[in-house]
C-alpha cells in the first residue's frame, strides 16, 4: 500500500465532492545547487506518522477535515515543459470540482503552473510568498523557467502588485530593487504582524507558496539552498496560524530535501507545518463531512 499523509482519505473513500486535495509534484529538474526535493512528498508522508492528527495550536483535529491524499503525479523528470503542463492541467481538474489544491514539491518551479491554473479561475489572485530567496531573476543560467526565476514568472501572470514577499534574505541586487519598487509588499528578513495581512486580504483570493528554506538551517537543514539566518519554526507557525480568516484558494510547500537531514527532523517539521496549513485552509463547509 502506498503512503498517505496522516489523517487523509483516498479519493474513492470520501463522499464529499468538494475537499482539499493534497498531492505531490516530485520534480527538481532545475535545481542549481543541491537536487533531491523530488523525494520530499513521500518523506513527508512517512514523517507524518510521527505527529498527532490533533493540533493543540488551533484546537482542531485534521480527522474532522474533508481532505484527500491523491498521491504523487508521475512526472517525466527530463522534460521540464511537459512537467509544467501536467501540473497545470492537474490543478485545473481539481478546481473544476471546486477543490482546494495543496501541493507538496519538489523544487519551487512547480509553483508556477499551479498558480497559473488557479489564476485562470480567479479574477484577482494575490500571492503570499514566504522564502529565503527572492526568486525574481528574469533568467538564470540562460533559462527563464527555473527555481530562481519562478516568482518573476508569477508576477507576469498575476501582476507585480499582487505578489507579496516575506522573510527574504538572499538575492542579487536587482532582485531586491525589483521587489522594493514593484511588488505589493516586500518584508525582508522577518515576518510582519499576521493581523495586518488578514485585514489587507479580507475577501480576496490568496495563494500561499512556502519555501521551507525561509526557516533557519539550524532548525531545518534539509533544503536545497540553505541560507544562514532566518526565522525559527515557532515564528513561522505563529505567523501561519495568525493568517486564519484568509480565503486560501491554493497552497504549496516546496524545497524540502529529506536526504540532507539524516535525522529526519526536517521532514517531521514540514509534516507538522502541512498539518497546520490543512486546518488553516479548510473552510467550515469542508469539515466533519467525511466518511
Amino acid at each position: 500500500m502506498s503512503l498517505q499523509f496522516l489523517g487523509s482519505k483516498r479519493p474513492d473513500e470520501i463522499k464529499a465532492k468538494r475537499c482539499i486535495s493534497l498531492f505531490g509534484a516530485p520534480y527538481d529538474g532545475t535545481s542549481s545547487y543541491r537536487p533531491g526535493s523530488r523525494f520530499a512528498p513521500n518523506a513527508i508522508r512517512a514523517a507524518s506518522v510521527g505527529i498527532e492528527t490533533y493540533s493543540p495550536y488551533q484546537d482542531e483535529d485534521i480527522e474532522s477535515l474533508c481532505f484527500v491524499d491523491d498521491g504523487d503525479l508521475e512526472l517525466p523528470f527530463g522534460n521540464r515543459d511537459k512537467v509544467l503542463d501536467m501540473i497545470e492541467k492537474y490543478v485545473s481538474s481539481l478546481l473544476e470540482n471546486d477543490g482546494i489544491p495543496l501541493m507538496i514539491g519538489g523544487e519551487h518551479l512547480v509553483s508556477y503552473p499551479a498558480i497559473k491554473a488557479v489564476h485562470s479561475v480567479c479574477d484577482e489572485l494575490h500571492i503570499l510568498h514566504l522564502d529565503a530567496h527572492a526568486d525574481l531573476r528574469d533568467e538564470f543560467l540562460g533559462e527563464r523557467f527555473s527555481h530562481a526565476t519562478v516568482i518573476r514568472r508569477v508576477c507576469e501572470i498575476v501582476g507585480d502588485k499582487n505578489v507579496h514577499q516575506f522573510g527574504i534574505r538572499s538575492g542579487i541586487k536587482d532582485e531586491f530593487a525589483y521587489a522594493r519598487e514593484r511588488l505589493g509588499d516586500f518584508h525582508p528578513f522577518s515576518l510582519p504582524n499576521p493581523k495586518e495581512i488578514v485585514e489587507k486580504f479580507e475577501g480576496k483570493d490568496v495563494y500561499l507558496t512556502l519555501d521551507v528554506d525561509i526557516l533557519s538551517p539550524s532548525c531545518l537543514p534539509g533544503t536545497g539552498t540553505p541560507e544562514p539566518g532566518g526565522i525559527t519554526f515557532d515564528q513561522l507557525l505563529s505567523f501561519l496560524i495568525g493568517l486564519k480568516g484568509i480565503n486560501f484558494v491554493g497552497i504549496d510547500v516546496v524545497e524540502l530535501l529529506p536526504h540532507y537531514d539524516p535525522s529526519g527532523v526536517s521532514s517531521i517539521a514540514v509534516a507538522k507545518i502541512i498539518r497546520e496549513l490543512l486546518i488553516l485552509a479548510c473552510p467550515s463547509n469542508m469539515r466533519s463531512d467525511r466518511l
